[in-house]
């Protein structure tokens, strides 16, 4: 019977894998990271980033730019809520208008910001919209964090000043620093400054505020502060 014949073919050999330096390696991780990121949303109008921004969205909106900011400490979050506590039931009772919490946008000619806080007063309650502010509150309130510190000195002072918002509270409860700034003209006037004392709104007739409250850990009870403030 015929025979049948094999023919053995060579197996190719797999060459070796490159070494790879450790500088190399975490390059190439750093830029796989870079490609994976989800890209940043373009230049777009106040209307469209309304539309584009849900509730859950950090995000401000700065002459067509989209600001990307970062969730709120503890701390920042018990400090604004009692603060909010505090305005909210002063302004009720004297009927003065409405304190707003973040997230709630304030529009104004150039930007689209989150302070917050922010009071409107009865006359100008028609600038309320369903998802914003539509022009300057009558006070801002920003809460200073590490992350925020350069934005809120800085470009919010400066928006909020030519905006026209009456009345500005930086409040950095890290540093155990407040300043309170009254609209002048078209310039912001530093009506108080410091670590405790005592300081009184110019937009919230009555209302006066114990600095060192805000550093207070735990903060105190809201119902003795009432107290304090003669509400009840």
């Amino acid at each position: 019977m015929p025979t049948l014949t094999v023919e053995k073919h060579a197996v190719p050999s797999i060459p070796p894998l490159p070494v790879v330096s450790p500088e190399e390696a975490a390059l190439r991780r750093r830029l796989l990271a870079v490609l994976l990121e989800p890209a940043q949303p373009g230049r777009m109008t106040y209307e469209e980033f309304l539309a584009w921004a849900d509730e859950d969205t950090l995000a401000e909106w700065v002459d067509g730019e989209i600001i990307m900011t970062s969730p709120a400490s503890l701390r920042h979050q018990s400090t604004s809520g009692f603060l909010f506590q505090l305005l909210s039931i002063f302004v009720e009772t004297r009927r003065l208008g409405v304190v707003i919490t973040a997230p709630f946008q304030m529009k104004l000619a150039h930007s689209g910001r989150e302070p917050d806080l922010l009071f409107v007063a009865g006359d100008h309650l028609h600038r309320l919209r369903s998802t914003y502010l539509d022009g300057p509150a009558d006070l801002a309130v920003e809460i200073v964090s590490p992350e925020s510190v350069g934005r809120d000195r800085g470009d919010k002072f400066t928006e909020y000043e030519a905006g026209g918002v009456l009345e500005y509270w930086l409040l950095d409860p890290q540093r155990r620093w407040a300043e309170f700034y009254h609209l002048e003209g078209e310039r912001y006037r530093l009506a108080f400054a410091g670590a405790e004392g005592s300081y009184r709104s110019a937009v919230l007739p009555g209302f006066w505020l114990r600095v060192e409250w805000l550093w207070q850990q735990p903060l105190p009870p809201v119902l003795d502060v009432l107290r304090e403030l003669g509400l009840i």
